[in-house]
């Protein structure tokens, strides 16, 4: 039979699969790991919040701009308009030559915004009859006005730029002359806009802020509403790692020793009836690694409904110890005291079972000094409360608060079942709190809420 060499470590199936289990290092995570993939997530649907709710506010501010810049220009060409249609009526004729005189003389203002155009053999030709205009249009612009409203034979209007480069508006209307069968003349009117301009700009600009605004505040509740969505995906996977890491971390010791047991046992080392007795403490061991770690997980998912019913705490505690001593023969070497007055409680039976066990198990395992047996007193009191005393070394210093986080254990052990314990006070709306016993050891009270509306003299039924 060969041989590891010297300063070689074999190992088995088992230690290989555990080992596959256990947690990586901070630092050395995959970059593509499942809650990096769960946060881009995230980061898309803020991205996709936010774009949606800008094309929206984007839409919704050129519709306001578009209508704005309509309705006014809508306003200024009616009143421009009407002033054409004035003139045009009021023009008079001398031959085939148009007359203005009588139109100046009824105009309100010394210098209206008027020009006559005359379509002539040479092309258009301006009548010096109108004085000059309050607003001075390009004059190519002005003629390009009434050469396109003389071509449609239709009143028109167009944007244009004044002498001194304020924005102007030009309404051109056509009309034909007696001695002509088509429009060969033409009336531009023509209004400053400036201040149209001023107020439409303003109008731009708010509207262009307030859309920055909302697409930045839709962003921030877009990722709020993303971050509500995959929290519960962040803390189911969160639950699966911490169920992956304790999986790992409580079993790979008891599964190592009965690996290196069976290979002990298969060399002919030790004794067969040794190992059966050493590989039934593992299993049991492992059995209960993996029911404590089955009943953290549900109780963390929330999967787990914690059924509120009537019970007796003291008979509940009572079959606990019984049924420790039954189970491990071991425990019938300790002394175990139980003072229990009757107790009607309301809580879920198998998971006040988990804790009161949990709370025994430990006070026996951890309760005395090596090599002596221990003296555990486990007191239910009218009022709900659980008291589990011990004789053993007692409690470190500083650690109370942090003795039922998972593995917290000064003495070795795996630390669920002081987490699982404390787990299910709560879930009853109940406590469990460790501080000096009075024999010098260790006392840890559970507090669990006693059932409503009954009285002391019920609770003896």
């Amino acid at each position: 039979m060969s041989h590891p060499a010297a300063g070689t470590v074999r190992r088995g199936p088992v230690r290989r699969a555990l080992g596959a289990l256990r947690p990586r290092r901070r630092g050395t995570r995959r970059p593509h790991t499942a809650a990096g993939r769960i946060r881009r997530l995230r980061r898309r649907i803020a991205l996709l919040f936010a774009l949606t709710s800008a094309a929206g506010f984007i839409a919704l501010a050129v519709f306001a701009v578009h209508n704005d810049g309509s309705t006014w220009r809508g306003q200024v060409d009616q009143s421009l308009n009407l002033r054409t249609g004035q003139a045009v009526i009021q023009l008079t004729y001398k031959g085939d030559e148009p007359d203005a005189t009588d139109l100046v003389e009824t105009m309100d203002t010394d210098c209206p915004p008027l020009h006559l155009l005359v379509l002539r053999e040479d092309g258009l030709r301006t009548l010096d009859t109108l004085r000059r205009p309050c607003v001075s249009a390009r004059p190519a612009d002005v003629r390009a006005a009434a050469t396109r409203a003389i071509d449609r034979a239709e009143v028109t209007a167009r944007d244009s730029r004044a002498r001194d480069g304020r924005p102007v508006r030009l309404v051109a209307e056509p009309y034909i002359s007696p001695s002509s069968e088509e429009a060969d003349s033409a009336v531009v009117a023509v209004a400053d806009t400036s201040e149209q301009h001023r107020d439409h700009d303003r109008l731009t600009w708010g509207l262009t802020g307030a859309c920055a605004a909302l697409v930045l505040v839709s962003a921030l509740i877009g990722r709020l509403l993303a971050g509500q969505a995959i929290r519960p995906a962040l803390r189911a996977l969160d639950q699966q790692e911490a169920f992956l890491a304790d999986a790992a971390h409580d079993l790979r010791t008891p599964a190592a020793s009965l690996s290196s047991l069976a290979e002990t046992a298969l060399r002919g080392e030790t004794d067969p009836a040794d190992v059966l007795r050493r590989s039934l403490r593992l299993s049991r061991r492992m059995g209960a690694l993996v029911d404590g770690l089955l009943t953290r997980a549900r109780l963390m998912a929330g999967v787990g409904v914690v059924e509120h019913r009537p019970l007796r705490l003291d008979q509940l505690a009572e079959t606990v110890v019984d049924d420790l001593t039954a189970e491990d023969p071991a425990a019938g070497a300790h002394q175990v005291t139980v003072e229990a007055a009757p107790t009607v409680v309301e809580g879920d039976a198998e998971l006040l079972r988990r804790a009161v066990a949990n709370l025994l198990g430990n006070a026996l395992t951890h309760g005395h000094a090596p090599g002596e047996p221990a003296e555990v007193r486990l007191t239910v009191t009218p009022d709900g409360t659980l008291t589990v005393d011990d004789a053993g070394p007692g409690l470190p210093p500083g650690v109370d608060a942090a003795l039922f986080d998972r593995h917290r254990s000064t003495t070795g052990s795996t630390g669920l079942g002081l987490s699982i314990a404390s787990w299910v006070a709560h879930a009853h709306g109940g406590t469990l709190t460790a501080g000096p016993g009075p024999a010098g050891g260790a006392r840890f009270v559970l507090r669990v809420p006693v059932r409503k509306g009954r009285g002391r003299k019920e609770t003896g039924e």
